[in-house]
């Protein structure tokens, strides 16, 4: 994939990765964490953060050094053969339906504390959102990246305000006894749930053409994004374990109202953390949608899928195939309000398929790295075999997924041989 004119920098990655990971979760996730955990919610938190530094590193390695559309999907394809990695490309396009669902439900969260809508009403500004998606990238994913940078750089003044303001009290002793009292089992379970905090370091692969030098900007791009994101969590989750009350609606919202008090801010939680929220909910689509389409647009110029997904407009996006991303989009947000189905299970499943990707994009690593980076590789591999053991039975998705997947990428690439034999 050939770079862009004018790409993102260092600082803008940075920023787009971290508002791709904080998205609608920052001020959700510690909330439910706190439900599945308690007090133990703090160990999940910490413990996800430094066992997901490894997983960024090599992401940011093989981005860097191997820039291309398909990200996770092309490295697989390298080591493992094309069947694999076409697998993996279709299921991470697959897992969409699942997971825009459970960002969308995420974000109306912030906007029923803002302004209470049901019904059809609801979903009418879900399909609002669609547009103003499309929108945001027709012209291309910088113009986001610059938009998200300064959004990433609200919530982290938001989160900072928060922290400085209860920084008194969460000193004491009675503040930090939480990291004394858990046990492995909820612990577990909360970082199987945590664990979409996290997802968008595979996303930013895609995108990795889309910056200016990436083989120099990528890695602390990602890295910088991951290390923020995982301690904003931490000292939300801390915050919330110590906030009285903080368990009916949106946490994040009782929180800003308790801890600032006795600022100018009091009062204006509900406005301040539903805009972030929704604004982050948005952002986070936004990449999820950018990345599918150019992956799509690489499997068009593979043969994969059909070739008029691979036609691009004159910003470099691939129109056709971020139009059929967000009309999916449109039909499952349609299907989750008949069905009403429930967001933690649409977590689970959408981290079950990541769980797969990850963990095949670092073996993967393996043999696109060399020997300098074994021991960071294979921390990797043991996060990812752990989470998926902590996520037990919602793996069930991506097995039924490859199982449906895998055959068809099969069957197409020996029907392609033999033609391929005739001419």
């Amino acid at each position: 994939m050939s770079q862009s004119a004018v790409g993102i920098g260092r600082w803008q990655g940075a920023g787009l990765m971290a508002t791709t990971l904080l998205g609608t979760g920052v001020f959700i996730l510690p909330q439910m964490s706190i439900a599945i955990a308690g007090e133990g919610a703090l160990w999940a938190w910490a413990i996800l953060t430094l066992a997901i530094i490894p997983v960024a590193l090599v992401f940011g390695l093989l981005a860097g050094r191997i820039p291309h559309a398909a990200g996770p999907a092309y490295y697989v394809e390298r080591v493992f053969g094309k069947t694999l990695g076409r697998t993996i490309g279709l299921c991470f396009l697959l897992v969409i339906p699942i997971g825009a669902p459970a960002a969308i439900l995420m974000t109306f969260q912030f906007m029923n504390a803002m302004l209470p809508m049901d019904g059809l009403a609801q979903l009418a500004v879900q399909l609002l959102i669609i547009v103003v998606l499309l929108l945001l990238n027709m012209r291309g994913i910088q113009v986001s990246a610059k938009l998200q940078f300064s959004l990433t750089l609200s919530i982290v003044t938001v989160v900072v305000l928060l922290m400085g303001s209860s920084s008194t009290s969460l000193m004491s002793a009675d503040a930090v006894t939480p990291f004394a009292h858990w046990q492995l089992e909820p612990v577990m379970l909360a970082i199987g749930i945590g664990f979409w905090s996290f997802l968008g370091i595979e996303a930013m692969t895609h995108l990795a053409g889309d910056f200016e030098k990436p083989q120099k900007d990528m890695l602390p791009a990602m890295l910088m994004g991951t290390v923020l994101v995982g301690v904003i969590y931490l000292l939300c989750t801390l915050l919330l374990l110590n906030t009285p009350d903080a368990t009916e609606g949106v946490a994040m919202i009782a929180a800003f109202n308790y801890w600032l008090a006795d600022t100018p801010l009091a009062g204006f939680g509900v406005q301040i953390i539903g805009i972030l929220g929704v604004a982050s909910g948005l952002a986070t689509v936004n990449v999820y949608a950018a990345s599918a389409a150019r992956l799509m647009w690489s499997f068009a110029e593979q043969g994969v899928l059909p070739k008029r997904f691979a036609k691009r407009n004159e910003h470099g996006v691939p129109l056709n195939a971020l139009l059929a991303i967000l009309s999916t989009m449109a039909v499952v947000m349609v299907l989750t309000f008949i069905s009403g189905q429930d967001l933690e299970s649409l977590i689970a499943w959408s981290n079950g398929v990541f769980v797969v990707i990850y963990l095949l994009a670092m073996l993967s690593a393996f043999k696109l790295l060399g020997a300098k980076y074994r021991l960071l590789i294979a921390a990797s591999c043991v996060f990812c075999i752990a989470l998926g053991i902590a996520l037990g039975f919602s793996m069930i998705y991506v097995a039924i997924m490859m199982a449906i997947v895998a055959p068809f990428i099969w069957l197409q690439k020996s029907h392609h041989q033999k033609r391929a034999a005739k001419v």
